[in-house]
């Protein structure tokens, strides 16, 4: 059976007119958890939560098209953490932030729904705008951020990520990318890369501009020539990107991985610095409850090895707490440590003689604004930082994507197709690829 939306997107000749004109369908593809179903994994740890069992691809009514807001045909999107998080409904369920969203206003109650469509990227095509969005037009191909915000207070206006009512798209609202079609706000909205795949202008959304604002932006780190930085998992879906930003800005990455593969991708990346902390069996904590400070020191001795006798300027945390007491003692006096998310634990733990006595600085950051995700992708969109896609999954196996997110048997990024039928589809410019080839295809050639 065909599909008008996909034929309209695949046609060269297709004009603004014809999207225009094309009939939505009354439903779409998604993937989805339902409310039902919140206590499926009570009493397991997480390691033993399984997204396959939680997600699944349903048929979902097209939501209500709103002020300021669009609908886009969904040609690819991708797995983040955050997916997973919703998927084994940790730390909370999202359907409390769904239901708290939907007491905002009569319009966001339309997210207060029994399921949650999820996903916070996407690449695809503007199907719908509604009233008051004039700088996207349907037929326009773009990539999403996931920055969702109202913008009614004062708070936002000098950094949109401190309005009050900021939330992540597709984890703290509903309509999501992993799905046949969005519903996002036009200011999430940017221009697609054109020398890249659907799949592969899907994959770096969240991770990319997160990476950017916690450490290139002044509200982050803001990294310059020469700094030390320490990026752990600096081959993973975050970590990627920050070796990417710290090479092309000048600074000298130290990359902290859990095996060879995982160091090889760095080298490819053309990092020098790597350590293989499985290899050197660092363990920072004697047992649950006691960290081993002893560790910390070889750790920072090791550093001082790669790095001519420096100590690091910046450390790019987002492990949390399995590794927090050493990042703190590690970093050098004045030196920062920029922090998101806490993929092993969020009660972090560290000797505050360490951050006290030597000057250091701890900075919370959070994905990132609109003017930050803008840079980010337009480093993209000049072939400066290149998509981490190791492999990709069709829609229907996006359970078995998160999963391997889960257990941390990626590499880099996953991608999943949501309307392309098939990989490489949506390249424009293809003289600007040949020229990046070989850094786009880094990650699916280990």
């Amino acid at each position: 059976m065909t599909n008008p939306i996909l034929d309209a997107i695949v046609s060269p000749d297709s004009t603004a007119n014809d999207f225009a004109a094309l009939e939505l369908p009354e439903s779409y593809r998604a993937i989805t958890v339902h409310k039902d179903e919140q206590e499926m994994f009570q009493g397991l740890e997480s390691r033993d939560k399984d997204p396959r069992k939680s997600l699944h691809l349903d048929d979902v009514p097209v939501p209500e098209l709103g002020p300021g807001e669009a609908l886009v045909a969904v040609m690819a999107s991708s797995v983040n953490y955050n997916s997973v998080w919703t998927s084994i409904f940790e730390p909370v369920s999202t359907f409390s932030f769904l239901e708290r969203y939907g007491r905002v206003s009569p319009l966001t109650k339309r997210h207060d729904l029994p399921y949650h469509v999820i996903g916070s990227d996407l690449a695809g095509v503007v199907l719908r705008t509604g009233p008051g969005v004039n700088a996207w037009t349907p037929g326009d191909e773009v990539v999403a951020h996931c920055l969702s915000v109202e913008l009614e207070s004062a708070d936002g206006h000098n950094d949109t990520m401190l309005d009050p009512e900021q939330r992540i798209w597709g984890f703290e609202t509903n309509f999501g990318g992993l799905a046949e079609i969005a519903l996002v706000k036009s200011n999430q909205l940017m221009p697609k890369p054109k020398h890249l795949s659907w799949e592969e202008a899907a994959a770096p959304g969240l991770v990319n501009s997160t990476a950017y604002r916690q450490l290139v932006s002044q509200n982050g780190a803001g990294m310059k020539q020469g700094d030390n930085v320490l990026i752990w998992g600096a081959s993973g879906g975050l970590g990627s990107y920050a070796t990417q930003f710290a090479l092309a800005g000048g600074a000298n990455p130290i990359c902290v991985v859990s095996s060879e593969d995982k160091a090889e991708i760095c080298r490819r990346m053309g990092a020098e610095a790597i350590i293989d902390r499985k290899a050197e069996g660092y363990k920072f904590w004697k047992d649950e409850n006691t960290q081993d400070p002893r560790e910390w020191k070889r750790f920072g001795k090791r550093i001082r090895e790669l790095t001519g006798g420096e100590d690091i300027d910046i450390v790019f945390e987002h492990p949390g707490r399995e590794t927090f007491g050493a990042s703190v003692y590690v970093t050098r006096k004045g030196g920062t440590i920029t922090t998101c998310a806490s993929t092993s634990g969020y009660m972090h733990q560290y000797d505050n003689r360490y951050l006290w006595m030597s000057l250091k600085r701890i900075v919370g950051s959070h994905f990132a604004n609109y003017r930050e995700a803008w840079e980010a992708n337009r480093l993209i969109a000049k072939g400066k930082i290149h998509p981490t896609l190791s492999r990709t999954y069709s829609l229907a196996e996006t359970g078995q994507a998160a999963f391997d997110v889960h257990k941390n048997l990626h590499q880099g990024k996953v991608g999943v197709l949501c309307l392309a039928p098939e990989e490489g589809m949506g390249v424009s410019d293809p003289e600007t690829r040949a020229r990046h080839l070989d850094a786009i295809n880094r990650f699916r050639n280990v």
